[in-house]
């Protein structure tokens, strides 16, 4: 068990699946769910259910949403500090699925989370709760100056930083922190949006790495997950998934459970592989956080995910 500090987007996620093919420009038959989300919240979770202590900061409205996030954070066991600004509303992310479950386009309405600025830190029970954590998670729902505030209390500690991108638009804010974090969990838009929109798999190790990034892990859909440190690039193939219900959260269960094989002493390899058997977890759920991860499930998931492929720290090799 790890003590970790999250500092992410903790909001009102509404999500509508099309019952049949979806037709743009037209309107398409379906249902609307909502439930609390955003991609520090879902990680917190899960790290919360495989067992870690987290604390979590986050800010919110003055309405029911507010309310309904700090009431699931009290249920996965996370402890939840949320800095309420009464005259707002908390946040939201909203997405249109396909019948199959991938994702058509989604609508982030974020601008409370500018609100939370650097001089936050300086708050006794955050500043104490960034000394007592062994590891801090961010994402990239917060602006530049307070990401980096945040980098900068870990770095004064000496805790690692886990970074998650969100979106191709706001993995920019890493950009002037890269060479600060311990790990970066991206997909492969938000890699082509800092190495270049016509780069491919094989550039993004080195792009990144001449970028000053030390280790990062790159999710592609169904394709194999690709992640580097100092030593070596490595390939691992997800799991075909028979019942997949929604893509929601995977990528943020992939990140947890592969900051929760780090804190645990695992090298990237196997810590990637028990992220990629979470994110295989979260997508047969409907629920953007599965309830059924837990370590001896995980466990059993990660034993069916085949070992990574390690190729050399200059080149991927195929990792098509």
């Amino acid at each position: 068990m790890a003590r970790i500090f999250v500092l992410g987007g903790a909001h009102l996620d509404r999500r509508a699946r099309i019952s049949t093919r979806t037709i743009p420009g037209a309107s398409n038959p379906g249902r609307w769910r909502e439930e609390p989300g955003g991609g520090g919240f879902n990680a917190a979770r899960n790290l919360a259910q495989l067992g870690n202590a987290v604390i979590m900061v986050s800010v919110g409205g003055g309405d029911a949403a507010a309310e309904a996030v700090e009431r699931r954070a009290a249920d996965a066991g996370v402890d939840f500090r949320q800095q309420i600004f009464l005259d707002r509303t908390t946040p939201s992310y909203s997405a249109i699925l396909e019948q199959d479950g991938n994702l058509v386009i989604a609508v982030a309405d974020m601008e409370l989370y500018d609100r939370f600025g650097p001089r936050q830190f300086s708050r006794r029970h955050i500043r104490e709760a960034v000394e007592s954590s062994e590891w801090i998670l961010c994402d990239a729902n917060y602006q530049t100056a307070s990401l980096a505030a945040l980098v900068s209390a870990a770095a004064r500690n000496g805790k690692p930083v886990a970074a998650i991108a969100i979106s191709p638009a706001k993995v920019v804010r890493f950009e002037p922190l890269l060479d600060q974090l311990s790990v970066l969990f991206l997909n492969e838009a938000e890699a082509r949006e800092l190495c270049g929109p016509d780069s491919d798999a094989d550039a993004w190790p080195g792009a990144l790495r001449a970028k000053g990034l030390k280790c990062a892990v790159i999710t592609r859909g169904a394709r194999p997950v690709i992640a580097f440190d100092g030593e070596a690039v490595l390939s691992i193939a997800t799991r075909e998934t028979d019942g997949l219900a929604d893509v929601t959260g995977a990528g943020d269960a992939l990140a947890a459970a592969t900051i929760d094989g780090l804190a645990g002493g695992l090298d990237l390899a196997e810590a990637v592989r028990r992220g990629v058997a979470a994110a295989w977890i979260t997508v047969r759920s409907a629920d953007a956080v599965s309830r059924a991860l837990d370590t001896p499930a995980l466990d059993a998931a990660a034993a069916e995910i085949a070992p990574a492929t390690i190729f050399n720290r200059q080149t991927t090799g195929n990792t098509a």
